[in-house]
């Protein structure tokens, strides 16, 4: 469903609410001297799927132990299922996708700080922040991506990649670019939408390029737009769940889908609309052909890196800046008062929103464990079979999905590592995708999104 005058003024009246709270710290109050911490302190920077889980499963595990949470974000969207927004699903708005901070923070009794970080002291143990200092016992990083737009474009200018991301928003972090995306798509005339995967590396969500090619060629049929949706990769095919979404692009939009496996971007001219790119014969083919491509709308997802926060706290990272770990466990190998969870981890595991859900439980029973100096083995529990499970959504008319799941197992190379398996179910008459998949999409959306809140 398109996002229209009345959601916006929703997401306004959201963010109202957030600044007239009286119990929230934020930015313009007066920094003062950190408060002495309890032996059980728990700072938690992020306030995502890992960041929320964690400080709800921690107060339950313990009502002695103190958390609090910063965000930089006064509201709270979801990433997971938002391609459904662009694709203009039935029932699905920006209310779909936002929740309140408060109401967590409040039947858990746990403090959140609206707020960003700017520091982080593992000597003296504190978080500094533009509402003031924090004190904690342990630290938990949970701070998601950001984009390199340098490394994938050398020669680009600070000026230019600012112009490029506003006009090519990619859509990979929850918010405005969201929003920017869905608004471009709802204002084109006929032509074609072009989407860019993230040309190499790690990256959030795995799956979300290939989803948000079908939902937007969903959205191309169901509207009546005479054009393409082009994707411009550089995986060849091999990408996340990609013999179950090229099946559903081949059966759903067969006129409509163009995709080139083989590719890197040139340059992009945001006045002209246009993309320069070379296409490869094969993966031995080191020149490449040129080729330029009008569009009316640009999504270009670059390649992903840690959150600088992270780097903040001066524990060892890999080239991305993603933390490592201490064996199995979810603490960092450099601080034993630092865990890391979600996107930011090192562990060979699929980053999504279930996976850091997942790892956020098994974070606050490590962090338990320490306070209450007790031991932990990192390895119970495991292998832990479903431990992901990713749906993604492919048609609307009538509505489909498909799926993956992950064992989660400790690999003899010191890591968890995860292993994947894309089901073809039994209501799909020997597809991958099915209507009973899209149900359960849905119920696990809503489910994930009442146990954060509720």
């Amino acid at each position: 469903m398109a996002m229209n005058r009345r959601d916006t003024f929703k997401l306004v009246g959201v963010a109202a609410a957030a600044a007239a709270m009286p119990s929230i710290a934020t930015a313009s109050e007066k920094k003062s001297a950190p408060k002495k911490t309890s032996g059980k302190s728990v700072v938690v920077v992020g306030g995502g799927f890992g960041g929320l889980t964690i400080a709800k499963a921690l107060r339950k595990k313990d009502k002695s132990i103190e958390v609090t949470v910063i965000e930089k974000n006064n509201i709270f969207m979801a990433c997971p299922f938002s391609n459904t927004l662009l694709g203009g699903l039935d029932g699905v708005s920006l209310d779909t996708f936002v929740g309140d901070y408060f109401q967590p923070a409040g039947k858990y009794d746990y403090d959140f700080v609206h707020a960003t970080v700017t520091a982080i002291d593992r000597k003296a143990k504190t978080v500094t922040t533009t509402a003031g200092d924090i004190a904690y016992d342990i630290l938990v990083l949970s701070p998601g991506i950001a984009y390199d737009y340098e490394k994938q474009f050398p020669t680009w200018s600070a000026e230019k990649i600012a112009e490029v991301s506003q006009a090519c928003p990619a859509a990979l972090m929850p918010g405005n670019e969201h929003i920017a995306l869905k608004r471009q798509l709802e204002n084109m005339d006929d032509g074609n939408v072009i989407i860019i995967p993230p040309a190499a590396g790690k990256y959030r969500c795995p799956p979300a390029p290939y989803e948000r090619t079908a939902m937007v060629a969903n959205y191309v049929k169901n509207e009546g737009i005479e054009g393409k949706v082009i994707v411009l990769d550089t995986r060849n095919g091999k990408f996340a769940k990609g013999a179950a979404f090229q099946e559903s692009w081949k059966d759903l939009f067969p006129d409509i889908i163009e995709y080139n496996g083989l590719t890197e971007i040139v340059d992009i001219d945001t006045e002209k609309k246009t993309i320069a790119y070379k296409v490869f014969q094969d993966e031995a083919d080191t020149e490449g052909a040129l080729k330029t491509e009008k569009y009316e709308v640009c999504n270009l997802i670059p390649i992903n890196k840690c959150s600088p926060v992270v780097a903040m706290a001066g524990i060892e990272v890999d080239g991305a800046g993603y933390a490592m770990m201490d064996g199995y466990s979810f603490r960092s190998k450099t601080d034993s008062n630092i865990y890391v969870i979600g996107d930011a981890v090192t562990h060979a595991i699929p980053p999504s929103g279930q996976t850091a859900i997942w790892a956020a439980h098994r974070a606050a029973g490590q962090i338990t464990d320490q306070l209450n100096a007790k031991e932990n083995d990192p390895k119970a529990g495991l292998p832990a079979k479903a431990a992901n499970v990713c749906y993604s959504m492919v048609g609307s008319k009538p509505e489909e999905a498909i799926m993956v799941t992950h064992t989660f197992s400790a690999d003899p190379s010191g890591k968890l590592k995860g292993k994947g398996h894309v089901p073809k179910p039994k209501d799909g008459g020997g597809k991958f995708r099915s209507k009973g998949t899209a149900k359960a999409t849905r119920e696990w959306f809503g489910g994930v999104m009442r146990e954060l809140f509720s």
